[in-house]
């Protein structure tokens, strides 16, 4: 009580009086009595009364003013092994809280203490439950006038709902479970209100390959069709949109989400589990989903993170030592803007950097100015404050070289990362995170503050909601008012604020540990490396320039932050499918050739089945045996080699053979400047020197062969005139010759012709 009144400059009311008449316990003109209230109860002593379980499943107002009817609801569950009889539900109001760790010391508590917590207010405003059986369980709702609360000065009360009766071993009235939460107190607005930045993040998993359709329009291939989901109708990113438009917050974009989604407005592709390629069919989704977007965003602040949300803390602890890693940053920011700018037509800051959750450090901070950033992240768990201002300061925080910390409060940013499905854990967290912003406004400072709050990167639907609630809580603006990122960034530090960034060792050791591992950001040099040859003999080279490039920027994303066995995999998959690329354009194999002659050409084929034509290209022939076989005067020979998409071309090689046998033969393709391209293919080349001494023995046959073919022409034109000749020598009436007869048998030397 003490520190409360000293906190908010009041003293206990007659109200608050008529409560401590009230309590089983009095410890008159003590200050010890706020303490004994609100110090936990002994286990077994909770144990023993806590048989029945309270959930809080609503509470309306959240934060009530003068007038108004406070609605709670909720179930009860009698979790013991009897029956209870003649129940009632029934409402308690404690004091007002003195700080902001009495709120967490409170949240804390579990079971009923008799003489530490407040009696009930007047019991015609519980509700009777006249048998509970054992693991039974019944919805109740309470409705109290706020004039019945008593509440007095402003300020955060703690609320405890809690469920009395009897059973047949305790004959008597007890309370038997108990349920708390708390009840900011502002009814009329603050003469001192912070200013309160809450970051609204639009943030997803990478979904898209490096893989494109050869059309004309490069099809996008996606990992599977999972961000569909997302987009649509009670999605995780449907909601954030549905919600965020109508509330006061700074919008956090990842650009790699917009170009994803309006990849799929044009028409995509995606992998199915059985690894087949198949057509999307959710482009009017995406569509819907974009133009919400762009609707919602009008007339708000929007920062851009850099392109695919590069993991800062991993580049500066694991990367900054692999060669052009660093490099990746600056690129990602500029694209930042042109994708923003592009889908959603404003033009966004991107003059912030947001290491995971909000942690930092010297070589952290480095890296994420070295992109261009000069406003930073941070968390007050991360950069922490010594106590000796005795409040919490504004976000602002210069740390040097013309930087600027912004530090997120960080139990506001942490307030909603459970798990918000049950409507229990949701009205829970509402109330905790209102009581906190109250309690920071009801500091003892003069200074007006600026407050920001960095929820997680990706919050679930049922976090959304819960977020929202609690940001309509705060929509009367009695101890708040709405500020973008920008003006938290630039409002004036308190004086004498922490300003000393966090050293290595101070970094949690839990997020050390996910970090993406060095051979992480050696993968990607190699792709690199790779894509930087390949792009350099392509007419059209912006076809994998972009697409690989963003792919890049996709590999180092902050979402694969504990998702090794995803990560990896996705990096092998880029680098192989770009090798696959490169090696559509090859020398094609050759069989073994034979070299007959002093000098030959021989033809070697350079194969392209890219859909884009290459050039700069060099293709060179060695032999591996000069003084047998030769290419013009030396050993080997190149020529230019231009080949169209889907195309193949033949150059000829001439070669010269000084001696006869086998030489091997490489065939290399080289890029302009001289690094080899692709695999160099062997063949075998059978060459064989022909002689003078052969050449005039081959001429000699050729002339006994011409010899013969005359001496045969002369001996049948003889032969054709001696049978002209007797054919002249018959009777002129056409009888035969009666000379000699033949005797059917041809003499010696004698010719038939026939």
């Amino acid at each position: 009580m003490a520190e409360a009144a000293d906190i908010q400059g009041t003293s206990p009311a007659p109200a608050r009086r008529r409560w401590l008449r009230r309590t089983i316990v009095l410890l008159a003109g003590t200050p010890l009595l706020a303490a004994l209230v609100y110090s936990p109860a002994p286990l077994a002593q909770a144990a023993e009364t806590s048989s029945v379980d309270v959930q809080l499943t609503g509470l309306s107002p959240t934060a009530p003013v003068k007038g108004d009817t406070l609605t709670i609801s909720g179930t009860v569950v009698n979790t013991g092994r009897e029956t209870i009889n003649g129940a009632h539900v029934g409402l308690r109001v404690g004091p007002a809280l003195g700080d902001r760790s009495s709120i967490d010391e409170a949240a804390e508590r579990s079971g009923f203490r008799a003489g530490t917590d407040p009696a009930e207010i007047d019991q015609a405003y519980s509700v009777k439950i006249a048998s509970l059986p054992s693991k039974a369980g019944q919805e109740f709702t309470l409705r109290v006038p706020v004039a019945k609360l008593e509440l007095d000065k402003d300020g955060v009360y703690q609320l405890g709902v809690s469920v009395s009766g009897e059973t047949e071993s305790r004959p008597y009235e007890q309370v038997l479970g108990i349920r708390r939460t708390f009840l900011p107190w502002q009814p009329e607005q603050a003469a001192k209100r912070s200013q309160l930045t809450y970051l609204w993040p639009l943030i997803s998993t990478t979904h898209l390959t490096a893989e494109t359709g050869s059309d004309e329009v490069q099809t996008p291939v996606f990992l599977d069709d999972s961000l569909a989901a997302e987009l649509g109708t009670g999605g995780r990113l449907e909601r954030m949109v549905s919600l965020g438009k109508e509330l006061p917050v700074t919008w956090v974009i990842d650009p790699d989400l917009l170009y994803t989604v309006d990849a799929m407005t044009k028409g995509y592709r995606y992998r199915t589990p059985d690894g087949r390629i198949v057509q999307g069919k959710n482009k009017a989704v995406a569509e819907q989903w974009l133009s919400s977007l762009e609707a919602a965003v009008q007339g708000k602040k929007v920062v851009a993170l850099p392109f695919a949300d590069p993991d800062i803390a991993s580049l500066a602890h694991q990367g900054k030592d692999v060669s052009g890693t660093l490099g990746q940053l600056r690129p990602a920011t500029d694209k930042a803007k042109q994708a923003v700018e592009t889908v959603l037509h404003v033009t966004p800051s991107t003059d912030f950097a947001w290491p995971l959750d909000g942690a930092i450090d010297p070589a952290i901070v480095n890296v994420a100015t070295s992109a261009g950033a000069h406003n930073v992240l941070t968390r007050s768990d991360s950069l922490q404050e010594t106590g000796a201002l005795g409040y919490t300061p504004s976000a602002a925080r210069p740390i040097g070289a013309g930087a600027t910390a912004v530090v997120a409060d960080a139990e506001l940013s942490t307030a909603f990362e459970g798990d918000m499905l049950s409507a229990a854990s949701s009205t829970l967290a509402v109330q905790q995170f209102l009581a906190h912003s109250l309690a920071l406004n009801l500091q003892k400072t003069d200074n007006q503050r600026s407050f920001v709050v960095t929820p997680q990167r990706m919050p679930s639907a049922s976090q959304a909601q819960t977020m929202a609630e609690a940001l309509r809580g705060l929509q009367a603006g009695r101890w708040t008012q709405p500020a973008d990122l920008d003006a938290a960034a630039a409002a004036k530090p308190d004086t004498g604020v922490n300003t000393q960034v966090p050293g290595a060792g101070q970094y949690p050791e839990a997020l050390h540990k996910t970090e993406l591992p060095v051979s992480a950001f050696e993968k990607i040099r190699t792709t690199q490396n790779t894509l930087d040859h390949f792009k350099v003999i392509l007419t059209a080279p912006d076809r994998v320039e972009i697409p690989f490039g963003n792919t890049t920027n996709r590999e180092m994303s902050t979402s694969w932050r504990g998702r090794p066995e995803e990560a990896r995999p996705y990096r092998d998959q880029v680098q192989d499918y770009l090798i696959g690329l490169t090696e559509k354009v090859k020398v094609v194999p050759k069989s073994d050739a034979t070299l007959s002659g002093h000098s030959a050409t021989i033809p070697v084929s350079v194969q392209n089945s890219l859909v884009q034509d290459v050039h700069g290209l060099v293709l060179r022939v060695k032999s591996a045996n000069p003084t047998r076989l030769m290419f013009g005067d030396s050993g080997q020979a190149e020529q230019e080699v231009t080949v169209q998409g889907g195309h193949s071309q033949t150059v000829k090689f001439t070669a010269n053979a000084t001696a006869s046998g086998p030489v091997e033969v490489t065939a290399q393709l080289f890029t302009k400047d001289g690094v080899p391209y692709g695999k160099e293919r062997k063949f075998t080349v059978e060459a064989t020197e022909i002689t003078p001494t052969v050449m005039l023995v081959i001429a000699g046959g050729v002339l006994l062969l011409v010899l013969a073919g005359i001496k045969m022409y002369a001996s049948r034109k003889r032969i054709a005139a001696r049978a002209a000749a007797e054919e002249s020598t018959q009777p002129s009436d056409g009888t035969p010759d009666t000379g000699p007869q033949s005797t059917g048998t041809s003499g010696p030397g004698e010719t038939v012709d026939r």
